[in-house]
């Protein structure tokens, strides 16, 4: 997400919380609304096992589903960037 917001030369802050990344996003490109709102509950993965103290560990299903759900967003962003920028 971030990698497109910098592409759309768009200012974000220094944040893992995908639901504010993804509404940057969707003001861009509104058609990726359905994609990104599936990630939103993904941010908890961005930070909760980063820090000390009582994290709880996702089970197998939680964690394939968050991967699932992750690769599908890095997808469908992937594929509206230039492919100038495209790995």
């Amino acid at each position: 997400m971030k990698g497109f917001l910098a592409v759309h030369e768009q200012i974000f802050r220094k944040t893992h919380d995908l639901d504010e990344l993804g509404r940057k996003c969707e003001s861009i490109d509104p058609s990726l609304t359905s994609t990104l709102m599936a990630a939103r509950d993904l941010t908890v993965f961005a930070w909760e096992s980063r820090y000390p103290g009582d994290t709880e560990v996702p089970s197998t299903d939680e964690a394939k589903n968050a991967l699932a759900i992750a690769q599908a967003v890095f997808d469908e962003i992937l594929s509206r960037l230039p492919e100038s920028v495209r790995p």
